[in-house]
């Protein structure tokens, strides 16, 4: 029996016998990729025939691609919102899905300020836990034994409204955790993590923090691996201890916990697990004492083997700092997926970060491609299908969903770097639009150009206006901030504006950026206070001087409302006169604004 399993996957000798099923299940889809996206769209249309949305564009029951295209519009969220917005009222009628929508997932991505509502239905929970199914096989191929010990993992899940229907809404990952797939999953020897259920439950995230951290302090010797959904996550545990490990240390040393956690489930469970332990102790406050925290993460939890985190797009940024508390570890991107739909898996998660490809999964959704070219005159309208997509080129995410998005454009920018079978593997680029990003919040042009234009309303009063600005996403502190740097012009220079005003100025921005943003900053700690430095005058014509050194046309020159080029925030930093941050928090509550 072993032999059949393991001679019988492409991709590598499996595990065991339930990874040689996942794997040759990769097999099987990835050879298959243009048959399997013919009979997810022919599924999803059979299925969803009488809804409203296809009606109305006068399908009449085709499932074949070439009708569907040409009668189908491509769309964004913004289209749909009528429809969203019906259901999320309380009409439960086929509107989008033939299928009840049983919850709305909500996105990262923001539409005037709030989240994205996704509308969902159960059986999208069962495709959700297969993608997760194929992700250990897979990493077991390049790490072995990891069933001989745990996973420290920071997960963590965040706050749920419900809509005026009726209908929760919440982040994707807090609906996972919160189903029977993750608290009632079965024992797997690959997959056992160090915090217990209660603790990644528990809505506080303090009490959460602490306790997965005293979790995996007590179980250093067992843990394998660290992961946190972002890299950003995983940065900010590290933070965490430093902050914290003397009161973890004497946790350790008397058996007894923190009075700070008070959650009942919380309580009860590491009851089980504490005990009075001096030898712990007296190690982690020796190793947390020290100045030098390079390498902590291999200090701390010896056995280490690699970082589960994401560290592709926006997270890039993290890198060198999770390489200075883990000396360097791999960092391992296992999947790519969205509110709106998973999409796929690394098929060689050990790779480097920049090396990272995701192999789309046919059987998730139905994929369309709508070719990207920045430089491009005349914007491509022709959509790509799945397998015809070519090696090198840029394209953006296209989705059909079970759960009734038809043509929807996700956002995504993706480079196709190779095919595992016929299916495309891509590298994600860039979220389309986004400037700044600290953590999983998004802030595009338009929405910065407006916090400043609300800021500097405060200005006013002083004659005194922002000349231009720029921006950048500070992640060397921690948690990371936005810095947006200011020229200012003062007319009247003996009514200029104090050091309170442009505090102030830090928080009205604040208050106008979306909820996403705000809820980092309230109710996740996951965004430090947002930063204004004020630059001397003619700092703006300096970068562009500097830019056009560089080969940049005078004529099309404009200022970059984000950089991150080394030299540029140089050449801002010796030119600041004064720095301001916001002097308190945002507003923010779960509920959306009706």
């Amino acid at each position: 029996m072993a032999v059949d399993f393991v001679l019988s996957s492409p991709l590598g000798p499996p595990a065991c016998e339930k990874d040689a099923k996942a794997l040759q299940f990769i097999e099987e889809m990835t050879r298959n990729a243009d048959a399997v996206q013919e009979r997810v769209l022919d599924e999803i249309l059979t299925s969803n025939s009488q809804t409203e949305y296809l009606k109305r564009f006068k399908l009449d029951g085709a499932s074949g691609r070439e009708t569907f295209k040409s009668k189908i519009p491509v769309v964004t969220y913004e289209d749909l919102q009528p429809e969203i917005q019906r259901i999320a009222n309380g009409d439960r009628s086929p509107i989008l899905s033939a299928h009840p929508i049983s919850e709305f997932l909500t996105s990262s991505g923001t539409s005037a300020g709030e989240r994205k509502l996704m509308p969902t239905i159960k059986e999208e929970l069962d495709r959700r836990q297969l993608l997760y199914s194929l992700l250990m096989p897979v990493m077991n191929l390049y790490v072995p034994g990891l069933d001989k010990g745990k996973g420290l993992y920071f997960l963590f899940i965040k706050s749920e409204t419900k809509t005026p229907g009726g209908l929760l809404a919440r982040p994707v990952l807090t609906s996972y955790y919160k189903s029977e797939h993750f608290k009632s999953r079965p024992h797997d020897p690959y997959n056992v993590y160090t915090s217990p259920n209660e603790a990644i439950l528990c809505p506080d995230s303090f009490q959460s923090m602490y306790t997965q951290m005293l979790c995996g302090l007590y179980e250093r010797e067992q843990v394998l691996r660290l992961g946190a959904v972002f890299a950003s996550g995983l940065v900010r545990a590290i933070r965490f201890l430093q902050l914290h490990w003397r009161e973890l240390a004497h946790d350790i040393r008397t058996g007894t916990l923190n009075p700070q956690i008070t959650d009942p489930s919380i309580c009860e469970s590491m009851g089980k697990i504490m005990r009075p332990n001096p030898d712990l102790a007296d190690f982690v406050a020796d190793e947390c004492c020290k100045e030098n925290w390079e390498g902590i993460i291999t200090r701390i939890w010896p056995k280490t083997k690699y970082l589960d985190v994401i560290v592709t797009g926006a997270m890039a940024q993290y890198i060198p700092t999770l390489d200075y508390y883990s000396g360097g570890l791999p960092k391992a991107c296992t999947m790519y997926a969205a509110s709106e739909c998973y999409f796929g898996l690394n098929l060689n998660p050990m790779c480097k970060p920049s090396e990272v490809s995701y192999t789309i999964m046919p059987n998730m959704g139905y994929f369309e491609f709508l070719p990207h070219d920045p430089h491009a005159i005349v914007s491509p309208t022709k959509l790509v299908d799945l397998v015809d997509v070519e090696v090198g080129k840029e394209y953006e995410l296209v989705i059909t969903t079970y759960a009734g998005l038809y043509r929807y454009r996700v956002g995504d920018i993706l480079r196709v770097t190779g095919f595992h079978n016929s299916a495309p593997q891509f590298h994600f680029v860039r979220r389309k639009n986004v400037l700044l990003s600290i953590d999983s919040d998004k802030t595009d042009e338009a929405e910065l150009q407006r916090a400043v234009e609300n800021a500097s309303k405060l200005l006013r009063k002083f004659n005194t206006s922002v000349v231009e600005y720029t921006s950048y996403a500070d992640t060397k502190t921690i948690p990371g901030h936005f810095v947006i740097y200011w020229e200012l012009l003062m007319k009247d220079l003996k009514n200029s504006p104090s050091d309170e005003v442009l505090d102030k100025c830090c928080l009205a921005m604040e208050e106008s950026l979306n909820t996403v943003y705000r809820q980092g900053r309230v109710a996740c700690n996951s965004i430090g206070p947002l930063e204004i430095r004020v630059v001397k005058n003619g700092t703006f014509e300096e970068l562009m001087d500097y830019a056009i050194s560089r080969g940049a046309s005078i004529n099309q020159y404009k200022v970059p409302r984000c950089v991150n080029f080394a030299p540029i925030l140089e050449l801002l930093d010796l030119r600041v006169m004064s720095r301001h941050f916001s002097p308190s928090l945002p507003q923010w509550t779960p509920e959306r604004r009706r």
